[in-house]
């Protein structure tokens, strides 16, 4: 069992950041495809992929995003968080065995518990496949929830 705690709005300051590291498998994008209901070929099926520009099964761009919202979700500002806007931009394309690392960085506090951070996705090789940005309501009071690992 792990313990996760929140960052409260007043806790959050400007140029503060969180990251995720997860390595993508093919399980990973078969459940993406199940769950989302996205069964595009490309992500999918080897033969078809290979008559792609990238030549190989991809996964998803809403994987990127949805590491985004596990960052938003778990960590900053973590429970309570409720996300309001989201703009991504696909830079790359994510290929199954990519190690991928999500940061996000909180840009600007406003009003009303309102924060919005900037959110980048870089693979193994420190290239850019994600960017973009996410406005959320930080939480008003701390937070801290045992949930079960795995």
């Amino acid at each position: 069992m792990t313990t996760i705690h929140n960052r409260t709005y007043d806790q959050i300051t400007v140029g503060e950041s969180a990251t995720l590291t997860r390595t993508v498998t093919r399980a990973d994008v078969e459940a993406f495809a199940a769950i989302s209901g996205d069964r595009n070929p490309a992500h999918l099926d080897d033969d078809y992929a290979r008559s792609t520009p990238f030549g190989e099964v991809i996964a998803h761009g809403m994987f990127s995003g949805a590491l985004i919202s596990a960052v938003l979700g778990m960590q900053l500002p973590g429970p309570g968080t409720i996300y309001l806007d989201q703009s991504l931009r696909f830079r790359r394309p994510v290929k199954v065995g990519d190690t991928l690392t999500v940061t996000l960085t909180c840009r600007e506090k406003h009003e009303k518990r309102r924060v919005t951070l900037d959110c980048e996705v870089r693979n193994q090789n420190g290239e850019v496949v994600t960017t973009g940005s996410a406005t959320v309501i930080a939480p008003e009071y701390s937070v801290e929830a045992a949930i079960h690992s795995g």
